[in-house]
């Protein structure tokens, strides 16, 4: 690891990419237009007798029209993450859509075809697929609820103008919100990220002025994005339930996930059990502020009276020495996020408010934006997307169809690298007031992880039942997503009308509905790990990263089977919040003590 000073700016694209327009760009589609090509030549060859050979050859077209698609389709993505009202970048999302909709059709014949052979012609070719064995398997998964070719046809059609444009218009709507707040006498024109480092504000009265100036801005576009939501959902269920025949509007995500129903079902339940531990912290918290009960603007409240400030140079820094106490290997491999200037961590208007990593293809560096504001939160971030690439780097040895792992694992490396961050600072800190900070810190993370992203799904099973059942209206959804607050805060918190407009400022409802389930699953998961690292000691780094190593190319469940872990129950998630339940008694103790 170097000790380079980095500073915070924004990222480049040249090593995807030469330029968005160009002979490169130009010889990418090309070169995506001739593998499809060698694809079609394949099908009059597809049959059941079809030699390993042949099949081999074919597997080999297909991944590399994966390859290519991926990286126009990350251009597409990074570029807009950065300005996401560039007209250019727009009308390059635009046709980078259209190309990938008629890949997609050209090459659909091929994943008809397999998911229809009989099982015996699949066991003799599943041995010539290679690290592309998983992949195949999945497919054949979604074989009940695949469609004829021409139907699948349309269907990638009709999505370029149809769902695709209205996330995109979401995208536009919001990314170019603007709020403003009174801070320090001036009243300031802010963007979404800025406005809400005050919700972390010491300042009670800021913290509720950061929440209504944000919701006053939703609330009053309430009506669009509500509509908008609603067109979501139903073309959701439109093709997944009524065309697809899918049992639930959640199974869809849960069979890309590969992971059981059952097991998502005991995960959401025993978040719902354990509400009342977080209601039980927020009475705590309550009673550091000197108040009788905690508002839903005093959530994040720090329980320091200055906020601690990270420069950005020192939440590198404690990023990657964090990450290096554990295994050299993995600060190495964060480090060259940032050495290839791959990270965007400006704070500028028009860009991605939220914080991501996208893992393109296997040889290529991944990249991270975040938005940098040196909050302590803020150097957790970033510490967490780093561990996303890290997670992706390691599994760089995979094919680009199973190299990013599923869903709920994904959250595993970018999670894991948090607790080791908390960790390092708790070890060097001896002021019990810092360390009260530290760990309320981590349960106030803790909670927005696990028990806010599990009711948001929570909301959108409800939400897809009333759109889908009763055709509701923004304002009943709004009233029953204000219901689905109360359940969460109990009389722990008090809550204020205008958070009935949260939901349409959550962008994984729209763009990737029911994914929040996985952040839960990732911590919950990452709680038990760290247990067990604990335990053993240096003994676990291997088969830590051997979990990471494997990315997409098996089923999640069978990789935690391998790790000794049983998802299937409530009890394994509840060890989970065993370990949060600790936290909060430490917590208790040093009010006690303090007293």
């Amino acid at each position: 690891m170097s000790t380079k000073e980095y500073r915070s700016q924004g990222w480049s694209l040249t090593d995807l990419i030469a330029a968005p327009d160009g002979p490169a760009m130009e010889a990418v589609y090309a070169e995506l237009g001739e593998a499809v090509e060698c694809v079609e030549a394949c099908r009059d060859a597809l049959a059941p007798t079809i030699s390993e050979s042949a099949f081999a050859e074919i597997l080999s077209a297909i991944e590399t029209v994966g390859h290519l698609s991926r990286r126009l389709t990350a251009y597409a993505t990074l570029w807009l993450a950065e300005k996401s009202t560039d007209q250019a970048a727009l009308a390059f999302r635009g046709r980078v859509d259209k190309v990938l909709a008629d890949t997609r059709n050209r090459c659909l014949f091929f994943d008809l075809w397999w998911k229809g052979l009989d099982e015996a012609t699949v066991e003799r070719l599943l041995p010539a697929s290679g690290d592309i064995r998983y992949h195949l398997e999945t497919l054949r998964k979604f074989a009940p609820y695949t469609l004829s070719e021409p139907e699948e046809r349309i269907i990638n059609i009709k999505d370029v103008h149809g769902v695709s444009a209205m996330n995109t218009l979401y995208d536009m709507l919001t990314n170019e919100l603007l709020f403003d707040l009174e801070v320090d006498g001036e009243v300031k024109r802010l963007t979404r990220t800025e406005l809400m480092v005050h919700a972390r504000s010491g300042d009670p009265a800021l913290r509720e002025a950061a929440y209504r100036s944000l919701y006053d801005v939703f609330g009053a576009k309430g009506n669009v994005l509500g509509e908008i939501y609603k067109h979501v959902v139903g073309d959701w269920h439109d093709e997944n339930q009524q065309l697809r025949g899918m049992p639930t509007a959640i199974s869809t995500r849960n069979l890309r996930n590969d992971v059981p129903d059952d097991v998502v079902d005991a995960l959401l339940e025993a978040c719902r059990n354990n509400a009342s531990r977080f209601q039980r912290y927020f009475r705590l918290k309550a009673s550091w502020l000197e108040m009788e009960r905690l508002r839903r603007y005093d959530v994040y409240a720090p329980v320091e009276s200055v906020s601690r400030e990270i420069p950005f140079a020192d939440g590198v820094r404690l990023a990657l020495e964090s990450m290096a106490e554990f295994s050299p290997r993995m600060a190495e491999l964060a480090e060259r996020v940032l050495a290839e200037g791959h990270l965007d961590s400006e704070v500028r208007a028009g860009k991605d408010t939220g914080a991501f990593c996208y893992g393109v293809v296997p040889e290529i560096t991944p990249w991270v934006l975040v938005n940098y504001n040196g909050q302590h939160s803020d150097a957790t971030t970033l510490a967490h997307e780093l561990g996303h690439a890290v997670h992706a780097i390691l599994a760089a040895d995979h094919s680009p169809l199973t190299f990013h792992s599923s869903l709920p694992l994904a959250e595993t490396a970018s999670n894991f690298a948090e607790m080791l961050v908390l960790q390092r600072l708790l070890r060097s800190e001896d002021d019990p007031q810092v360390r009260r900070s530290l760990l309320a810190e981590f349960v106030d993370d803790s909670y927005a992880a696990i028990l806010r992203q599990a009711y948001f799904v929570l909301f959108e099973r409800e939400a897809h039942d009333l759109i889908n059942g009763e055709g509701a209206t923004v304002d009943r959804l709004a009233d029953r997503y204000l219901e689905n607050l109360r359940e969460q805060f109990g009389d722990a918190v008090e809550l204020s009308d205008e958070f009935r407009w949260e939901w349409v400022s959550i962008p994984h409802i729209y763009q990737v509905p029911f994914y929040c389930y996985a952040y839960a699953f990732g911590l919950l998961l990452v709680l038990a790990l760290y247990r067990q690292y604990e335990q053993e000691g240096e003994g676990f780094v291997p088969r830590y990263l051997r979990i990471l190593e494997y990315g997409g190319s098996k089923a999640p469940v069978e990789i935690l089977d391998e790790a000794g872990f049983d998802v299937r129950t409530e009890a394994f998630w509840q060890c989970g919040f065993d370990v949060i339940g600790e936290m909060i008694d430490e917590l208790e103790k040093m009010s006690r003590d303090a007293t």
